[in-house]
């Protein structure tokens, strides 16, 4: 262990994932190279990731009793994250993700749903030696506790922003750090060039854009921006990429974070994505990576 705690707060997903030769067209049927069964999900992406990098990590999340739902804690289990799980009696199957996965390109199609009801209010959460904390915004109520949690204690403060949501109007001025999808856009907005000014409006401390293998885009509210290389390396898998890169951030964030510091937080945590997409497969990285 590196000494570092984290704590991720938002969704846990069950992942059924097929790799294939070709994508089946309408009526088509094909049959798959390989199949996988796991957990998967934003916050969970990145809170494997950054057990995996040496952080004690927590998961805040809604997971349940069903059968398929003990899949995913049992997964969570074998990876060394505990899981925060504020609806352990309900019975309701968790959400699952269908994605098939092109064995050639590693580029993937992905048919899921939103998480289905309004989360209790965990209140406190039972340890307060986190030394960052990340949310993804799919569950607002847990994101309004994480946040809460983060205040509390004095933790910065990382969003995974893959898409725009509503609850982030609410948490967006406890955000140390958004790092945002190229696809990401907030309301009024277009480009990625318009999303720094619009996040920094809102209360974010810092931001930065990734964009698959172009340069990881940075901004700071004093005027501060730059660019940081994505690793060269040949991709056979980019499913799960950008969970692993926020849990990276997240672990470096843990390790003491000033704005100056940023670049190199973000070029640690591209070296580890582009680790991830050189192996086939969800966990294939995690036995094999050199930052294990």
């Amino acid at each position: 262990m590196s000494g570092r705690a984290v704590l991720c707060a938002g969704m846990a997903t069950l992942d059924l994932l097929q790799r294939v030769a070709e994508f089946p067209g309408p009526n088509e049927k094909v049959t798959a190279e390989r199949a996988e069964l796991g957990a998967g999900g934003p916050a969970t992406g990145a809170a494997v990731t950054a057990a995996a990098l040496g952080s004690a990590t927590s998961l805040l999340t809604a997971l349940g009793a069903h059968p398929m739902a003990g899949l995913v804690a049992a997964e969570l289990s074998r990876c060394g994250v505990e899981l925060f799980d504020v609806t352990p009696d309900d019975l309701t199957p968790p959400v699952v993700s269908a994605v098939t996965i092109h064995s050639a390109t590693g580029s993937r199609s992905v048919v899921s749903r939103a998480a289905a009801g309004d989360d209790p209010d965990p209140g406190e959460l039972p340890r307060d030696d986190h030394d960052a904390v990340l949310v993804d915004g799919h569950r607002p109520a847990l994101a309004r506790a994480a946040v809460a949690h983060a205040e509390r204690i004095g933790a910065p403060v990382v969003l995974d922003g893959g898409s725009w949501k509503p609850v982030l109007t609410e948490i967006l001025p406890s955000v140390d750090l958004a790092v945002c999808s190229a696809d990401f856009r907030a309301p009024g907005t277009a480009g990625t060039e318009e999303q720094p000014e619009a996040l920094f409006e809102r209360g974010a401390g810092a931001v930065a854009v990734t964009r698959g293998p172009e340069d990881v885009l940075w901004w700071l509210p004093d005027g501060r921006r730059g660019g940081v290389a994505v690793p060269e390396v040949e991709a056979v898998d980019t499913l799960g990429a950008g969970d692993v890169f926020h849990g990276a951030v997240l672990h470096a964030v843990a390790g003491g974070y000033e704005p100056s510091e940023l670049p190199g937080a973000l070029a640690f945590a591209a070296e580890v994505a582009a680790d991830r997409v050189r192996h086939p497969g969800r966990s294939a990285w995690l036995r094999e990576s050199r930052y294990r």
